[in-house]
């Protein structure tokens, strides 16, 4: 249940092992994964433990998934490896980035190289940004488009017999959780819930409950006329803003995290002001730049926990994935994949998460 980034990988790891799957999805307005910028570098998060773990895991993962989605086919992904920045104008907020990098580094060959670099030199490798800054160069960052992603991991799971139902989606309680779409029973032998934001209501109908609620993001989408931006890194401000460099000239700004939203997937002029404020401070360069579109996506913010991945206590054979919050393009592929694992062999390739909430980016 649901063909966000957490249902459709969970549905690709369970077709690759043999598991004849029918996704279904009520396409609701604000899901979060076609809304989601796509940034894939955790390293310099200030997330520790059990959270800053499964993110360093998902990053890791990432070649392993394209080169299986390779396998069939689907390889336009809005995938790459180009790098990224974490800037500041203020020295000492840059020291402590590069530190945690550096301390974390040893741990995470993913990341790739470390490199202190000076106004020019990030200029050099994102035009846009203020003359004033100072930043650190990480080579293993990279972005994927969400929307790509999905389509190529839904696309797979048909190539290997899998079903895709889109419609409106109920769930009826009992020893087994029933799932109708459309008036139709969908019959299964296993049951997974990953309705992103909407997971919670979803599991009331059948008298359970997870700990999730939505979390409006709003993220605006530049044009600059005449740039090759096929080659820019990502970069992060030492905060939670960001820019996503994608080709043919379009970069993603953002973003807000509005929890306490509610289900209102809408775009406001507080948060539009926020986006561009916050990107204009420190790429001045984007000024000239054209607003092409705002996307609104509700996160499924976990409320206190780290993600919720693993079997649904009190109903015979099913699971739940939700709860990524902002880290669903980065984390639910590596996670999809081992619930998959578990559901078919019974064990985890590694510790599915329990519950302890990650600090602030």
């Amino acid at each position: 249940m649901g063909a966000g980034i957490a249902g459709a990988t969970v549905s690709f790891g369970l077709a690759r092992r043999g598991v004849a799957v029918t996704v279904v999805d009520a396409e609701r307005p604000g899901r979060a994964t076609p809304a989601g910028a796509g940034i894939v570098q955790p390293w310099a998060s200030a997330a520790t433990g059990e959270y800053y773990e499964l993110y360093a895991r998902g990053a890791a993962y990432y070649p392993t998934l394209v080169e299986q989605l390779a396998e069939y086919g689907s390889t336009d992904l809005g995938y790459r490896r180009s790098g990224a920045l974490v800037v500041a104008d203020d020295a000492i907020a840059v020291d402590a980035v590069e530190a945690r990098l550096r301390a974390r580094q040893p741990r995470a060959p993913a990341m790739g190289d470390v490199e202190r670099l000076d106004a020019a030199e990030l200029q050099a490798r994102f035009p846009p940004l203020h003359p004033e800054l100072q930043g650190v160069w990480i080579a293993g960052g990279a972005r994927v488009d969400g929307r790509l992603l999905v389509a190529a991991v839904l696309t797979a799971v048909e190539r290997l017999g899998g079903t895709v139902r889109r419609g409106e989606v109920e769930v009826r309680p009992g020893a087994r959780i029933t799932v109708v779409v459309d008036g139709d029973v969908v019959s299964g032998d296993v049951v997974v819930v990953a309705g992103g934001a909407w997971t919670r209501p979803l599991l009331a109908l059948v008298g359970e409950s997870v700990d999730v609620e939505p979390q409006r993001g709003q993220i605006a989408h530049l044009h600059v006329a005449g740039a090759d931006t096929s080659g820019w890194p990502t970069v992060g401000s030492v905060g939670d803003h960001y820019l996503v460099a994608f080709d043919g000239g379009r970069i993603v700004a953002g973003a807000t995290r509005e929890t306490g939203s509610g289900f209102e997937p809408v775009v406001t002029a507080g948060g539009v002001h926020r986006v561009l404020d916050d990107a204009l401070r420190i790429a001045p360069g984007l000024a000239t730049a054209t607003l092409v579109e705002v996307r609104v996506g509700l996160r499924p913010l976990a409320a206190g926990t780290v993600p919720t991945v693993g079997e649904l206590p009190g109903h015979a054979d099913a699971y739940v994935a939700t709860g990524y919050g902002a880290g669903g393009l980065t984390m639910a592929p590596v996670l999809g994949d081992a619930l998959a694992e578990l559901i078919v062999t019974g064990t985890a390739p590694f510790a599915l998460p329990a519950g302890i909430r990650p600090p602030p980016s």
